[in-house]
């Protein structure tokens, strides 16, 4: 079974990205993260095999958090989902080995991420 942790401090994204992934593939497992911290707890327990993870969130950040969620879970795939589409951001993300998507969250878009996983 498919397992993605969506990290995000806004309620409305969190509940966007389930709902468009579930309209996909409605046998996988949602978990959910309002920040960088609560993401790495909870990897503790779940096994997300997709990060969909914000950049900008109260406390730790998305960038913050990859290392940390990279180490616990080596084997996840981790795209940071953001609106802030600096090239900067692109080439950080690039050089921390993850995948980048635009915000807003759209069907479309989340569809992209999660042919990742499709294609395995």
């Amino acid at each position: 079974m498919t397992t993605v942790l969506v990290v995000d401090d806004s309620k409305v994204s969190r509940l966007l990205s389930r709902q468009y992934i579930l309209q996909r593939h409605p046998d996988w497992t949602i978990a959910e993260a309002a920040s960088g911290e609560e993401a790495i707890d909870k990897v503790e327990t779940v096994s997300p095999d997709l990060i969909l993870l914000d950049l900008n969130m109260p406390g730790m950040g998305g960038l913050a958090a990859v290392e940390k969620l990279q180490a616990k879970r080596p084997s996840a795939r981790i795209t940071l989902l953001t609106a802030n589409v600096q090239d900067a951001t692109r080439e950080k993300a690039r050089a921390l080995g993850i995948g980048f998507a635009e915000k807003p969250i759209t069907e479309a878009r989340i569809d992209q991420v999660i042919s990742v996983l499709e294609s395995q």
